[in-house]
This record gives structure tokens, sequence and C-alpha cells, in this order.
């Protein structure tokens, strides 16, 4: 494991890997406390964000490591000069990249022709940081993810292509449910149905909202995805029967209700289930910490 650019890039052991490492500096912060010990990972974000920079900002300081954060201000990746340009000059002094960026190729570009790990930390195509916590999370609730029933409702997307990955490799059971031209990218669904039927697990996609059948879990996304300019009134038209709310819920009998954040309540999902004793946003969002820790002290650990 050179990079993290996309969770289909993991073998079934090393996806393993990251979940018990990231339970371990979760539940033993103090023995990490140096693990990063004179490294230094800048991260370059051409994407506002809330959890993503401030998880990885906090969570290299509790790994003993410095973060340096890049935004727009020092001109757009590729346009002020080369993503070849900017990944070489900052393998000159940084340890790591961690990358925010419109364009998965950019991604790519970095990896390719810098020389030290880089970390996607969100694409158009793919959000592995997302889906480790994800995965991680479920982890804390079953004792075998495995055995998961996980449904995706809403509009096929980077956050849904990881967790299709992600479910595949660990031989889960997932189904997403998308409005008709919403799905995920045809290429992925088919790299993510081989992997699954390579590990035991299944895919199933449909656009008939009663076909959910009976979940562990329901995850959803905005129906908006950032930047999109496309009018809210033809989005509720699409997407309102794929709320999730307690309907829904009893319908899948599922237990737990995921997102991503941020949420809109009452758009995508009902407050009463955003808000609801079976939601897992909080700690989904802590658990991009400890997941992005994971991969860190694998990438860099002493």
């Amino acid at each position: 494991m050179n990079h993290l650019l996309s969770i289909k890039d993991l073998t079934q052991e090393q996806l393993k890997n990251l979940l018990f490492l990231a339970k371990k500096i979760k539940a033993n912060p103090a023995e990490y406390r140096r693990a990063l010990d004179g490294k230094s990972v800048v991260m370059l974000f051409e994407k506002p964000s809330l959890r993503t920079r401030v998880s990885f900002d906090i969570g290299i300081n509790k790994l003993g490591g410095h973060c340096l954060y890049l935004d727009q201000q020092n001109g757009a990746l590729g346009k002020r000069e080369p993503v070849s340009d900017f990944a070489a000059n900052i393998s000159c002094w940084a340890d790591a990249i961690v990358a925010r960026t419109f364009l998965h190729s950019t991604i790519e570009g970095l990896a390719e022709h810098g020389n030290v790990p880089v970390i996607n930390a969100l694409s158009d195509l793919y959000h592995p940081c997302q889906g480790l916590a994800d995965f991680l999370t479920l982890s804390e609730k079953f004792d075998d993810v495995s055995q998961v029933k996980l449904a995706y409702v809403g509009d096929g997307n980077n956050v849904t292509h990881s967790l299709m990955f992600g479910a595949a490799i660990l031989g889960a059971k997932m189904t997403v449910v998308c409005p008709p031209g919403h799905f995920p990218d045809g290429e992925v669904v088919v790299q993510a149905q081989e992997l699954a039927a390579k590990h035991g697990g299944s895919l199933l996609l449909t656009s008939d909202i009663e076909a959910i059948g009976e979940q562990d879990a329901i995850y959803t996304d905005t129906w908006i995805s950032m930047g999109d300019e496309t009018d809210m009134a033809d989005i509720k038209a699409k997407f309102d029967p794929y709320q999730v709310n307690a309907a829904l819920m009893e319908k899948a009998g599922a237990n737990f209700f995921m997102h991503c954040l941020p949420a809109y309540r009452e758009v995508e999902a009902s407050a009463e289930v955003v808000d609801g004793e079976g939601s897992l946003i909080l700690q989904q969002a802590e658990n991009r910490m400890h997941a992005q820790n994971a991969v860190l002290v694998t990438l860099l650990g002493q």
C-alpha cells in the first residue's frame, strides 16, 4: 500500500487491517502519540471542508506530526502550475500529500509525479476516507461486517462508489436505490460486482424504492452535490420518493441510519431519522479521524 486513492485498490486483508488499526488507535491514542514524529503532511484543498480538514489536521497532530493546509489562494491545482510540478515540489519537503480535489485525475497526477504517499480526501469519483470511517462505524456495531446488509438510497456519487467497493471487498450485502438517471458510474458498478462475487458479497441496484428489502442500515447523502447548480424544485420532483424517513426505516427493518454530512433535514432524510436513536452520523464523523489516522500510520508510521 503506497497510496490511498480508492478503496478498490485495497486487498481484503489490507482493508481489514486498516479497520483493526483504526480501532486500536481510537482505543489507545497515547500509544500512537509519536507515530508521525518528525513527519510533515501537506493538505491541498480545492473544495470547502469541515470534517475532512479538521479531522486530518487534529488527527495528524495527535499522531505527533505537522500539518500544512493549502487552499485555492495559492492558485488552482493545474492552473497556476502543472499538477506534476505541484507534486514534485511538495515531495521535496513533505512526507505525504492529502488532497481534496474536483477531478480524480488530479489525485492520480499527484501520485504519479510525486514520490511521497498520496491520500485521496475526496474527488469527483471516490471518497475513500469516508468509506473507511463508515465501515469502521459498522464494525463497531456488528461483530462480522460481512453479514451486514447496507442500503444506499439517493444520488449515486463518489460516496456511493466507495461504499460499494468497501462492501464488496468485505463480502457484505449492499443494495443501491437511485432515481432513474442518477445511478453510480457504470464501470464502477461492474468492478464492484466483480469484487463482491470474489469475496462472497452481493451488490443490487434498483430504482424501485419498494424493493429495498430487509436492511441493517440505510445510508443517504445530499441530493445535490457540492457545486451543482441544478434547480432544487427539479431535484425534489425526482428524489422526494427516496427520502429516508421513519416509514422507510420501518419497511426495511433498519436499526441504523448513516449520512456522510452535511445533512439537510426534511430533504434527503427526515429530522426524526437524522436525529433519532439509531442515527450513526456523529460516530461516522468522529471515525473519520481514526480511520484516516490508521491510513497515515500505515503509510508513514515509525
